[in-house]
């Protein structure tokens, strides 16, 4: 149960959490039955993956309690002798001190403890041993059945050779080993015990690493040989660069040659005398300790410390070889992740998209481990994390570009012809298109330090004349930069030697793929060489003119990396790849950005990437989860300016019930907003030292804790008088309209402060209302300061960037970057060129201003030409005559007469409501007005400052970019957007304080890390103030098509719900104001604590019953239509056409009800089950002016941060669950609706699945068929 719940990711171990004395006996029973031997090794390998699935959950306390013991210093008891044992504790001055407690401990406890103590250090080095055994071990195999293939292993049963048993369990083992390297807490002291055991080098011997056809367990074996050499400091987690690597294998090198001149001077002085890179290969290393004997390695290993001899049990041969091998493995010099990744290639080819990581990862039923590193609750370094996100994502993306290529192969069905023929199809595809081979136009020089030409231009010719004008503009629109890839697709053949067109299309090399490179589009040319454009060429109607001739030329920009090494290949007698080339296949735009996405990944895991140091531990995963929040930090402010965060006087109460509320002046009164807090920590006063000195750690913890319990926080509040900002009607700001629960001002409060701020947003619980106020905060609060905003979908980011427009912030310090800007439902152009166009639009607008100014002076001259003649005349006009008027304001004398006689500005503010000072104005008010108004006439100014450069630079790309860089303060941009533009917005010089990611628990980690990284360290750090996340991580993870990398390399994992698992502390909202409360009461059990807010019981809307149905909510069983239930017609597509029909039927009749189309959507669970819905609409409605279409026919998936007044779901399945056994998904579908929600399902098969049972409880109280009223 525990493993297949660990696989589908659904909750694992909370049905042990009411008893956990019985769990730790049943776990200490589990971790002695993987110690018998009397059991089947097939039995044994299920008690693994148990174990196993434990370490990946140590975020839970009953876990992490029994897991701990056996990963502890302790285990180092079993260290082949004392002086590896003192070399090891002298790593750390804290490890001698650690030992002498755990050996104080066992001295001090009684029988049973010390042999509870006993069990755990020798867990893992018995464990170790009989893995090593089953390596070893010669035997038949004792299972009756062949394990799935998954291309994997070309036949792992050898008879004779190894048991099949022993392979599947040292698979697994390996696993484990590489789970307790990768994490920091179980690698401290693991990783010296493995490399006292000369792991690798028993592996490396044994029979079943040598048998070929062991395939995964080779390359497990190379995922583990990478995490026991990562170059880190195992105790302080501290990443050694590549010099220090360097520095530390020399060491050992060093060593090894003292001990070889001073005891081996006639066999090893060669060896002792050479260089380090003359010796620190494998090949050089063998050669010089040749001439050794058996006893001679034996007696070498033990000057230098290394195991000789195993315990009796054991099967390990330690011959000579067996010694050679551990002094080879010792002492070679091994490649650093960065020199790995810097030499996987990021385009494909056949043999990437082919290779066997892809194969087992599409394929992948949990049945054997993969050899992939996986996303865990901690990571090394941060360079471990790019290095594991770099692996994982490019192998996303290669299974993607796979599936796509096979897609295209399926459809356009090629037929055999002769060499150098053009390439014959049956089908088509219109993501494809028949070319002859490309012509090498342009090989430019390398760069410097490069082996590689800078770029490979190459030419191919695309017949677009039998395209359709809609597919043909597809292809027009390729843009430079964007990825296609050359095919050379040959004659499909089975083992009969046949044309193989009734092969399954499950493997592109079954299709008669042979070559594949990839290029980027460089330019789009006509036939007669110049440069495509769409828009002055096209027709008016959208076709071009029929005797347009549709020829196209492409430029590409060749792989140069893949055509060195096919020039390298010619040179040996291979045939030119780019004469079989044949095909050009591109694909969605929104699918093909993964070349930039895997460039900025992988440039980032070369660079060594900084964190801030205040971030760094808790991103890693390590030390006290709480450090990042403001709390702990040494830069919190003590006072915040809430601005219009509060209402009134009440609501600030309200908020704030549970602190004691303290006013300047006297205690009590009633202030007017906007409201300063200043707010008292309670761990100031509970870590005062004592009378007789400091506080220890138990009495400091121990006083926490009392005055947690007995101490209440104190605010002190004060309020200010908001500057007046001019004497106009629209210079008054924009005041938020919201009245914020206490929850939500806790989460506005912590993310205006420094640090990390996690926002746990249910739905409906104005996730987004926070992260809005939260931007204006900072936007007001901290004007030197610039905020990214960062989302997960262009709709998303446009919803929160639209709130952001109405509120009191200048537009022209906003930007928008992306494609989805366009989108945006306001009058004026957010993106770059938009920007850029109303700051000049703005310019002339201000320099008329200007004008008026100088006849209200009466000052001669062309005073409004340009920025520049302005600036002159707010420095010998405007400013000097302000000057003068505070002369008169500041005069103890004068009267407010006075004042409004001095005040320069009156012929300028005529066209300003009238009067502009009252007639009893007082002196105060007066300069109060003049103030205000002076405040105005700098603000011109001030806006023609900031317009100058925008005069002076020329070209309209600086223009764009010097707005990135300078003005914008508020930069949005999706996650994929960050990630594709790191380097290009890195270059710009790019700065920024402050991230606000919306959507946070829908973006990868990778993706959400990027986002951090887009401008350039300083002094080595980041410098980030603030990162605030709001997400709700119940709801929908990351999207990941590779099931093999979704469950089993945890790729769908944010980081968002890694730091909750963490333990950090988050703020969680507490009130919905979305749905009906019995509507909200089906996904409400999810969130504990989940109320409603007063609209929801009050609004008429909320209390009226929904029009000809008899219940708000509904779930309807609809039987086999035509005996037919869900329908598969292609892989993972699946259909319900009785579900269709019958949702279609009840959205026509809530038409003829009168319910707006507008107010309708239409879920469902699988992509097929959308695309019928649609075309039952288009047949049934689209064309009936009494129907028309609902609002959006989707998935479940990308509805995500939606809602709808009613809601329709189809669930689809009939037969399982099947996915929608992740209750997450279920909860966003039953969270979309406000008034309505009616879902369309099987009922036996959804009520019996156990994870979704309190959901379905409730569905199922009600009748199951629809109930209408008239």
């Amino acid at each position: 149960m525990v493993t297949v719940k660990s696989k589908e990711k659904l909750p694992t171990w909370d049905c042990f959490a009411a008893r956990p004395a019985d769990f730790s006996s049943f776990f200490r029973r589990v971790l002695s039955m993987n110690l018998d031997l009397s059991l089947p090794v097939s039995i044994r390998t299920h008690l693994l993956s148990f174990v196993i699935s434990a370490f990946q959950s140590l975020d839970n306390g009953l876990l992490r309690k029994e897991c701990a013991p056996l990963v502890s210093i302790t285990i180092w008891h079993n260290l082949s002798s004392d002086d590896v044992r003192v070399e090891a504790l002298e790593q750390h001055k804290q490890l001698p001190k650690a030992w002498r407690a755990t050996s104080k401990r066992y001295d001090a406890s009684d029988d049973v403890t010390k042999a509870k103590i006993r069990f755990d250090r020798a867990w893992l080095f018995s464990m170790t041993l009989d893995f090593l055994n089953c390596l070893h071990r010669k035997t038949e195999s004792t299972s009756g059945t062949t394990p799935p293939n998954h291309g994997q292993d070309s036949d792992i049963s050898s008879p004779g050779l190894t048991s099949l048993d022993n392979v599947l369990y040292g698979e697994r083992f390996i696993e484990f080993l590489i789970d307790l390297e990768s994490q920091l807490p179980t690698r401290r002291y693991v990783n010296a015990l493995l490399r006292d055991l000369h792991l690798l080098a028993a592996i490396s011997l044994s029979p079943l690493f040598n048998d070929s056809s062991n395939v995964l367990l080779r390359n497990l074996t190379n995922l583990l040989r990478h995490f026991l050499h990562f170059s880190m400091d195992d105790h302080t987690g501290a990443q050694r660069s590549g010099s220090e690597s360097y520095m530390v294998h020399c060491q050992t090198l060093a060593r090894l040659q003292r001990v070889a001149l001073k005891h081996f001077p006639a066999k090893l002085t060669i060896l002792a005398l050479s260089n380090y890179a003359a010796i620190d290969s494998r090949a050089e290393l063998e050669t010089h300790l040749a001439s050794l004997t058996t006893e001679e390695k034996r007696t070498l290993c033990a000057l230098l410390h290394l195991r000789t001899s195993y315990p009796k049990s054991s099967t390990v041969v330690v011959d000579g070889t067996f010694l050679s091998e551990v002094l080879v493995t010792a002492h070679e010099r091994v490649e650093t992740f960065q020199e790995v990744v810097k030499g996987l290639s990021i385009c494909p080819t056949e043999k990437t998209l082919l290779e066997l990581n892809v194969l087992r990862n599409q394929d992948y039923d949990g049945s054997r481990p993969l050899a992939i590193p996986k996303l865990n609750l901690q990571y090394l370094t941060v360079g471990d994390f790019l290095w594991r996100s770099f692996i994982l994502h490019r192998c996303e993306a290669l299974y993607a570009i796979k599936q796509d290529v096979e897609d295209v192969l399926k459809r356009i069905r090629p037929v055999p012809s002769e060499p150098n023929q053009p390439l014959k199809l049956e089908g088509f595809s219109r993501m494809a298109l028949p070319i002859s081979k490309p012509s090498i136009l342009d090989e430019a020089p390398a760069l410097v330090g490069e082996l590689k030409p800078a770029y490979v231009r190459a030419e191919i010719a695309l017949d677009c004349s039998r395209l359709a004008d809609n597919v043909r503009r597809e292809w027009d629109a390729l843009r430079p930069g964007d990825v296609v890839f050359l095919l050379a697709v040959g004659q499909t053949t089975d083992e009969t030697g046949e044309l193989g067109h009734n092969v399954p299309f499950n493997n592109a090399a079954l299709m008669g793929l042979k070559r594949l490179r990839t290029a980027q589009v460089a330019q789009v040319l006509d036939e007669n060489g110049r440069t495509l454009r769409i828009t002055s060429e096209s027709h008016p109607n959208g076709f071009d003119h029929p005797q347009r001739s549709r020829i196209r030329r492409l430029h590409i920009n060749l792989d140069t990396a893949a055509y060195i090494s096919d020039r390298a290949n010619i040179s040996k007698g291979h045939p030119d790849v780019y004469n079989e080339i044949n095909l050009l296949v591109r694909r969605k735009g929104r699918e093909n950005n993964f070349k930039p996405v895997l460039e900025s990944i992988k440039i980032s895991t070369l660079s060594d990437v900084p964190i801030p140091t205040w971030l760094q531990e808790v991103f890693l995963g390590y030390g006290d989860p709480a450090s990042a929040n403001y709390r702990k930090l040494a830069t919190k402010l003590t006072s915040v300016d809430m601005r219009d965060t509060f209402l009134d006087w009440s609501h600030l109460q309200q908020s704030m019930s549970n602190k004691a509320i303290e006013t300047a002046d006297e205690v009590g009164k009633t202030l007017e907003p906007p409201y300063v807090l200043e707010l008292s920590e309670l761990s100031e006063l509970s870590e005062r030292p004592d009378a007789d000195g400091e506080r220890g750690p138990k009495k400091r913890r121990r006083a926490l804790v009392e005055t947690d319990a007995t101490a209440q926080q104190v605010v002190k509040v004060s309020n200010y008088k908001p500057p007046r900002a001019g004497p106009y009607p629209t210079d008054a700001p924009k005041i938020n309209q919201v009245r914020f629960t206490p929850a939500q001002i806790e989460a506005i409060l912590s993310g205006t402060q420094p640090g990390l701020t996690c926002i746990v947003g249910p739905p409906g619980t104005g996730k987004t209302d926070v992260a809005v106020q939260v931007i204006n905060n900072l936007y007001h609060d901290f004007p030197t300061e610039r905020t990214l905003l960062v989302a997960h979908s262009n709709q998303a980011l446009n919803q929160l960037f639209q709130k952001i427009i109405a509120l009191d912030i200048d537009e022209r310090h906003l930007l928008r970057l992306g494609h989805g800007e366009e989108d945006l439902a306001t009058d004026s152009s957010y993106g770059k060129q938009g920007r850029v166009e109303s700051f000049l639009s703005n310019r002339g607008r201000y320099l008329v201003e200007v004008d008026r100014l100088a006849i209200n002076f009466g000052a001669p001259g062309a005073h409004g030409n340009s920025c520049e003649t302005a600036a002159y005349f707010d420095a010998v006009y405007v400013k000097p005559a302000w000057v003068k008027y505070r002369e008169v304001a500041r005069s103890t004398d004068a009267t407010s007469n006075d004042v409004v006689e001095a005040f320069p500005f009156h012929a300028f503010f005529a066209n300003a409501p009238q009067p502009l000072f009252p007639a009893d104005v007082s002196k105060k008010e007066a300069d109060e007005i003049a103030t205000g108004c002076y405040r105005f006439v700098q603000k011109i100014f001030a806006e023609l400052a900031n317009i100058r450069p925008f005069e002076l630079l020329r070209n309209s790309r600086d223009k764009a970019n010097y707005l990135l860089v300078k003005e914008a303060r508020i930069i949005a941009m999706t996650a994929t957007h960050a990630a594709i533009r790191r380097q290009e917005i890195e270059a710009l010089g790019f700065h920024y304080d402050n991230v606000v990611m919306e959507e946070a628990a829908q973006i990868t980690e990778i993706e959400t890390f990027l986002p951090l990284a887009l401008q350039r360290p300083k002094d080595g750090q980041l410098p980030l103030r603030r990162v605030v996340l709001c997400g709700d991580h119940l709801q929908n993870s990351p999207i990941i098509q590779n099931l093999g990398l979704r469950q089993y390399a945890n790729l769908e994992q944010s980081l968002f719900l890694r730091l909750i698992r963490l333990g950090v502390p988050a703020v969680h909202l507490d009130r919905q104001g979305r749905a009906r409360p019995t509507l909200a009461d089906l996904y409400r059990w999810r969130y504990p604590g989940l109320g409603d807010l007063p609209i929801v019981t009050a609004a008429t809307e909320f209390l009226t019953a929904n029009a000809g149905f008899r219940y708000e909510y509904q779930f309807i069983n609809v039987p086999d239509y035509k005996g037919v239930g869900e329908a598969e017609p292609t892989p993972h597509f699946l259909q319900n056409l009785g579900e269709a029909e019958y949702c279609v039927a009840i959205y026509q009749y809530m038409r003829l009800l009168g319910y707006p189309a507008a107010r309708i959507s239409i879920l469902t669970t699988y992509a097929g089950q959308r695309a019928l819905i649609r075309d039952v609409l288009q047949h049934r409605c689209a064309r009936n002016p009494l129907f028309g279409l609902p609002k959006v026919v989707t998935t479940v998936d990308h509805y995500q941060g939606e809602q709808n007044d009613y809601v329709l779901v189809s669930l689809v399945r009939t037969k399982r669950v099947g996915y929608l056994r992740d209750i997450r998904r279920l909860t966003v579908a039953l969270s979309r609706a406000r008034l309505g929600l009616y879902v369309l399902g099987r009922r036996a098969v959804f009520e019996a699945c156990y994870e979704l049972k309190q959901a379905f409880d409730q569905l199922s109280s009600r009748p199951d068929q629809l109930q209408l009223v008239t």
